[in-house]
């Protein structure tokens, strides 16, 4: 996989504090920053501010939605992808995602994180579920560092 090409996911409810809304939009900011393609669920909350971050930062930003109507993405999604699957979007979102940032969340997080760990790709939390498996941090800069560290030495 040549740089540029990595996608990271960030997961995440569509309802948080504000405190993890800024720290979802910093970890977007952060991935576009160093050429990630940034997945979310294309929807509110984390998805959004993180879509956001990426995208104010000149990154292209990927929505995996529940729907089937693409326009039901937030505004900063660039390639909106439409599934009609609801809930069952998640397995899609962790088997195309290379990484995943879990930021806070609720039992679609854990759905996430579990299809991730199943799948054997890393999974770097901030204030998320704590499982066994889930690489924990505090800020957005030690997530995406901790992505790059595990993406060198696994490819």
């Amino acid at each position: 996989m040549t740089k540029g090409q990595e996608i990271v996911a960030v997961i995440g409810a569509r309802e948080a504090e504000v405190s993890l809304l800024e720290i979802a939009e910093n970890v977007g900011r952060e991935l576009a920053a160093e050429g990630f393609i940034v997945l979310t669920g294309g929807l509110t909350g984390v998805m959004h501010w993180a879509s956001r971050g990426a995208k104010e930062s000149g990154g292209i930003t990927v929505g995996i939605l529940p729907q089937d109507n693409k326009k039901e993405a937030n505004p900063y999604i660039d390639i909106p992808i439409a599934t009609g699957l609801g809930i069952g979007r998640n397995v899609i979102i962790a088997r195309t995602a290379d990484a995943l940032i879990a930021v806070g969340g609720g039992y679609g997080t854990l759905s996430e994180i579990a299809f991730a760990l199943q799948l054997r790709k890393p999974v770097v939390g901030i204030q998320t579920w704590d499982i066994q498996g889930i690489i924990k941090v505090e800020t957005a800069k030690e997530a995406v560092q901790k992505v790059i560290e595990w993406l060198r030495e696994n490819q």
